[in-house]
């Protein structure tokens, strides 16, 4: 496992100014615009040298499960997608339907699919016919929010690195040999990488890596967590907290100014901290701890009670609400929670009168 983790690590960090000189001589490359931060541009193919580290590393190890053949087949079809949106910049419905060409080998090849979940309260939730719909959503959302937040140097890379370790730590706690391995090798590809990523960064990963990523990172969850308790169905859920809030508040974003939700927009959580006044990589550093404190609500909420739990979720929940509203993820304008406490301290004072 060692070796296969090194080799993930040293095959990505060669490969990738190999893949500097192929992006600018290919013109592969990241242009600046009115939306983006950066302001030449920026070569893309990281994502290809990730691949690589990856898929090289797997021959050291040759892991043996039943949905290995079709996890390659799926996430070259998403790398392959990521790459002609790289270099063309196709439409979103064709991005889209990339992966759900990627998630339906999954399914149906992959026979991954949720079907139930243990509720807190007694008996079964059965999804029934709901089972692939809602597998397909969460493959595509999760691909999808890895994607949303490749916006600073180094953010996507360093966010996905965390999430996976996570994983692999519930993984080696869990005993599931196949998620741990695959998501320690996707960590040593991703660490090869981030050298040449950060801040200020050579080379962005591009769709071909966050799509990628996204994708696998999706998977791999879903193999550790599918049919499972409750409290487990939420503990992906918040080991992916950054990616998978950004994403839902930015529709919710698009759907309070009325604007189309696949319009991009300058509002993202990265965004937001520039505005404030944090530095680029101070903004990045604060996403990374961010995302390492879900990681250890995740951790938490799988080893306490029921209600311990419960009690846990409610806390991270209005925890990420009051910091939403107070950097403006949603606008400037939105801050039920706060009025509600600025309400109960006006009461307060008057009372003390």
């Amino acid at each position: 496992m060692a070796l296969s983790f090194l080799a993930s690590f040293v095959i990505s960090l060669v490969l990738t100014p190999f893949m500097i000189f192929l992006a600018k001589r290919w013109k592969i490359v990241d242009r600046p615009n009115e939306r983006k931060v950066h302001q030449h541009e920026i070569p893309l193919l990281g994502g290809l040298a990730i691949y690589l580290g990856f898929l090289v590393s797997i021959l050291f190890l040759q892991p043996s499960h039943p949905v290995h053949f079709p996890l390659l087949l799926a996430g070259l079809v998403i790398l392959i997608t990521g790459l002609i949106d790289d270099k063309y910049s196709i439409p979103a419905w064709q991005k889209l339907a990339g992966q759900f060409i990627a998630a339906t080998i999954i399914i149906f090849f992959g026979d991954i699919t949720v079907t139930y979940i243990n509720v807190p309260w007694g008996g079964v939730l059965e999804f029934g016919i709901y089972s692939i719909p809602i597998t397909y959503l969460w493959i595509i959302g999760v691909t999808n929010a890895i994607n949303l937040i490749d916006g600073l140097d180094g953010l996507s890379a360093g966010v996905s690195a965390i999430a996976l370790l996570a994983m692999s730590g519930m993984a080696f706690i869990m005993e599931d040999a196949y998620v741990f391995s695959m998501a320690v090798l996707l960590v040593g590809s991703i660490l090869g990488f981030l050298p040449y990523n950060f801040y200020p960064a050579k080379i962005f990963m591009g769709d071909t890596g966050a799509l990628f990523l996204g994708f696998m990172i999706s998977v791999l969850s879903l193999l550790g967590f599918k049919n499972i308790t409750f409290i487990s169905f939420i503990v992906p859920i918040l080991i992916l907290g950054v990616p998978l809030s950004d994403t839902i508040f930015a529709i919710i974003r698009r759907i309070v100014h009325k604007k189309p939700i696949s319009k991009p927009d300058r509002s993202h959580l990265h965004h937001c901290l520039l505005n404030l006044g944090f530095t680029h990589r101070q903004t990045v550093i604060i996403i990374y701890a961010i995302s390492s404190l879900f990681a250890l609500f995740a951790f938490i909420f799988s080893m306490t009670t029921v209600w311990g739990s419960i009690l846990l979720l409610a806390i991270v929940i209005v925890s990420l609400e009051i910091f939403i509203e107070k950097i403006g993820l949603i606008s400037q304008s939105y801050k039920p929670l706060l009025r509600i406490f600025e309400g109960l301290r006006d009461f307060g004072r008057s009372r003390n009168r």
